[in-house]
């Protein structure tokens, strides 16, 4: 455990009593954003990404030691167990290193080694690579022909049969191959000499075929410099037969390596080990070594997609809500028309249609008089279209419709991705029995615009559709890390116990889904939930799961007003006491004037010195000050607002040197892709992003980030616009 702690503690630069203080809380069952939020005074504050990659590397790092354990039983029972071996174990830091020094003591299948050992011939193999016999070793591989010593049956099967010297030599020097491939020591310099020298080369399997891949059909790159999506997008080529992958190997240093250790002098056996060195590396090391680079690379490559694509959901999950207006959802379409849903500002259906102003119908005018009949009816303040087929379209319809409004209307473009698997879900079908598929569809794009979080958690992350190569990576992976940064989300904003879904219930911390379900069940049988202690007379919710969900659940005109914010119900007592030497009352936070004086209160007090009289901790005294400050404040309210436009842009209306300001959509290895209100979404590469040297793009902008931009290229015939975000 010493072991693990240490190792973690370098990896993520932190203290190994942090380390060790997590570990425990994990191992407790403590979720992540309970120890991220509630015990920051035992982890030292440590964030919820760093306790998210620190819980990660510990289910590692202990199946890499069970992996040890199981090695080392099983080549102590083989009787093969040495101290340089356990040593060898003891020191390997990946499961890779494990594998391979276990490698030669694995059950193999049947191969040319395994067939001239059962041929008796292992004796004449250490003759061979001891190099001292002086003896013509044709002479000595005399005493191994056996065919006369077989019975007529065994004669017939070639696996028993050793009928001349230079079969013997044969069978002797596949056993010395074989030894020379499962070397561990040989694997290990092998592949460090490929990660610093080798190449990965790529050529096109079908030269005179257009595709995606064109880049690649005659191109190599350094191994230890080759980015992850370049990786991805080699693979995702190769999968689909456009090119034809190569790892080019510096062989000549492997060979020589190999033989400076095997080669003892020149002797009688100097060439016939320099060939067998040559096989052993041709037919054995070299496929399998490819094949564990790739794999390496390849998920080195799929960690890095699925972590840029934890940051864009987080940052999409995130979105600034808009709340208390009357939004109209539009989901456009071509064939089958446009549907629109019109909602109240509490999410409340009001009307839905659908309407034809885009190909092939046309019908603009009968469009434009049905949704300013609505506009009136309803009230409608926004329009929220959908960024899908046809966006562009029905982009300029809504231009042109607003201008006719007699009420002040605006539009934004909202991304509809995932919106069409949630319109046919389970959940959509018992959320809006009675209304058809396509119309659940606007229904969740004006929704989305109101509550991103509330409306994006109903479904699958993998949906959501802000990522590079999210079906190329390995799922399960990705389906955790995205469970992850939703849990974080919802718990980052609280959620309210008496309106919130059994969906977005189900991310709270301590809650699965069958508890969610349960709470509302209770709501509906009992009505509002007064207070955070009624929630343990729901069933199936004990004190563990309270303990973990309740700082994270607020109830709105309840009983206590500190239960419209984050302090934990564990520290009511602190919080009033501390309410109490300040000369206020905890419903005073619930009027404005009063709450303005505390405001002012709080901000003189001492933390260190209060944190002793009231015997809690800095950090834990930090957040409910912080808490009392902004009672039932909604932290994405800092997050940026989406760009809300009145009025529409084509490419032909671009110039080079336009400076304009667009929304951040995605972010990815290479640059983002940012919406300036023409039809396809600008790329800023980057090295368009800043003055200065950018390594990363995630560490310049985020999904949904509002940002100025310069066009600098404009290709109409393939509708891209390049951007740059230099010295604007």
């Amino acid at each position: 455990m010493d072991k693990i702690v240490k190792t973690i503690a370098e990896e993520l630069n932190i203290k190994e009593k942090q380390v060790e203080n997590t570990i425990k809380l994990i191992d407790e069952g403590n979720t992540i954003p309970f120890i991220a939020r509630y015990r920051k005074e035992v982890t030292g504050g440590l964030s919820d990404e760093v306790l998210r990659d620190l819980g990660e590397r510990l289910t590692y790092l202990r199946n890499l030691e069970q992996r040890k354990e199981e090695v080392v039983k099983s080549i102590d029972e083989q009787g093969k167990l040495t101290d340089e071996i356990l040593q060898a174990v003891a020191i390997a830091k990946t499961l890779a290193e494990v594998e391979d020094i276990y490698r030669p003591y694995k059950q193999k299948k049947k191969t040319r080694a395994t067939v001239a050992k059962a041929k008796g011939l292992e004796p004449l193999a250490k003759i061979i690579i001891n190099q001292e016999e002086k003896k013509p070793i044709a002479e000595i591989a005399k005493e191994y022909i056996n065919i006369d010593t077989l019975s007529e049956e065994d004669k017939k099967n070639k696996d028993k049969v050793v009928a001349t010297a230079e079969d013997a030599i044969q069978g002797a020097l596949d056993i010395i191959a074989e030894d020379i491939s499962d070397n561990a020591k040989y694997r290990k310099e092998i592949k460090k000499l490929c990660y610093r020298e080798g190449l990965i080369e790529t050529s096109a399997s079908k030269p005179d075929e257009k595709s995606n891949y064109e880049m690649y059909y005659d191109f190599q790159e350094a191994i230890k410099f080759i980015p992850s999506h370049r990786i991805l997008a080699i693979n995702r080529g190769e999968k689909e037969d456009f090119l034809k992958v190569k790892i080019e190997k510096p062989e000549e240093k492997i060979l020589n390596y190999i033989e400076r250790d095997i080669i003892k002098g020149d002797t009688q056996f100097t060439v016939m080990l320099k060939d067998t060195i040559l096989d052993s590396f041709k037919r054995l090391i070299e496929p399998s070594i490819d094949r564990e680079i790739r794999s390496d690379l390849t998920e080195k490559a799929e960690d890095k997609a699925i972590k840029v694509f934890g940051k864009n959901s987080k940052q999409l999950l995130l979105g600034a809500p808009i709340k208390g207006k009357t939004v109209m959802g539009f989901d456009p379409a071509y064939r089958t028309g446009c549907k629109i849903a019109v909602i109240d500002e509490t999410g409340k259906v009001l009307d839905y249609t659908t309407v034809y102003p885009t190909e092939p119908q046309n019908d603009v005018e009968g469009a434009k008089k049905e949704l300013l009949k609505l506009i009136e009816k309803d009230k409608v303040d926004m329009i929220a279209i959908g960024n899908g087929t046809a966006s562009r379209e029905s982009e300029m319809f809504v231009a042109d419709l607003i201008k006719e409004a007699k009420r002040p209307v605006q539009y934004v473009i909202v991304s509809e991705a995932g919106a069409s698997v949630y319109s046919a879900s389970k959940l959509a079908t018992e959320e809006y029995p009675d209304i058809n598929v396509s119309i659940r569809g606007a229904i969740s794009i004006a929704r989305r615009l109101q509550d991103p979080l509330a409306e994006l958690v109903k479904i699958d992350p993998k949906a959501i559709g802000v990522g590079q190569y999210q079906h190329d990576v390995n799922q399960k992976k990705l389906a955790e890390s995205l469970t992850g940064v939703v849990e974080d989300s919802v718990n980052k904003v609280g959620v309210d116990v008496n309106t919130a879904t059994p969906s977005l219930l189900s991310y709270v911390s301590g809650i699965n889904k069958t508890i969610a379900k349960n709470i509302v069940k209770y709501r509906d049988e009992h009505g509002k939930l007064k207070n955070r202690k009624e929630l343990l007379k729901v069933p199936k919710l004990g004190k563990v799961a309270f303990e973990q969900c309740a700082g994270f659940l607020r109830i709105f005109d309840g009983d206590n007003p500190l239960e419209i914010t984050a302090v934990h119900p564990e520290s009511y007592e602190v919080t009033e006491k501390l309410l109490e030497k300040l000369g206020f009352k905890v419903q005073d936070i619930k009027e404005k004037e009063k709450l303005q004086e505390l405001r002012n209160k709080l901000k003189t007090i001492n933390v260190p010195q209060m944190a002793k009289e009231l015997g809690v901790g800095e950090m834990t005294l930090s957040d409910i000050i912080e808490e009392l400050s902004k009672p039932g404040r909604d932290p994405r309210e800092d997050m940026p607002k989406p760009i809300l436009r009145s009025d529409v842009l084509k490419i032909d209306d671009l110039k080079e040197g336009m400076v304009l300001t667009g929304t951040v959509r995605n972010v990815i290895d290479f640059g983002a892709f940012v919406d300036i209100g023409v039809k396809h979404d600008g790329l800023v590469h980057i090295s368009e992003m800043s003055d200065k040297y950018v390594k990363n793009p995630s560490d310049v902008v985020s999904v949904g980030d509002i940002v100025k931009v310069k066009v600098i290229k404009i290709d109409k015939d393939r509708q891209k616009v390049s951007l740059s975000m230099k010295s604007i």
